[in-house]
């Protein structure tokens, strides 16, 4: 793979993860905004009036777009699994922002889930010169 077009990979899924995250974080304090929840007229109105539910939106439509984009180009494997990086990004971020407790079991699971990436990423890379 020529390196403009992994620098291209890269900055594709560092946005799709951008995306993702954001509109995750965004959906928390959306949701924080409205509480409490409620099956009431009241509760959707409140939700509806929190910026962060549109911050949300624009994240999801954001993360859509990016997704699209990056599955034409880009080999599906490797792009399925990196696309799960955003699990990683939002757990950190809900730890700095919301002093949410990182257990060793996520933190396991998060290695888990880069180390994943990063097998299927090298595989693909040793992969691609046969195919040509």
């Amino acid at each position: 793979m020529s390196e403009p077009r992994r620098l291209n990979y890269m900055f594709g899924f560092l946005l799709l993860i951008v995306f993702d995250t954001w509109a995750q974080i965004s959906f928390k304090l959306a949701g924080a905004d409205a509480a409490p929840p409620e099956a009431r007229l009241a509760w959707v109105l409140r939700l509806l009036s929190s910026p962060w539910t549109y911050a949300a939106l624009a994240g999801y439509i954001g993360a859509f777009f990016t997704w699209m984009n990056l599955l034409k180009h880009a080999p599906i494997g490797p792009a399925f699994a990196a696309s799960h990086l955003e699990v990683v990004s939002v757990m950190l971020f809900s730890a700095l922002l919301f002093n949410e407790h990182i257990s060793i079991g996520q933190s396991l699971g998060a290695f888990m889930i880069v180390a994943g990436i990063v097998c299927l990423a090298l595989g693909e890379r040793r992969a691609a010169p046969s195919l040509a």
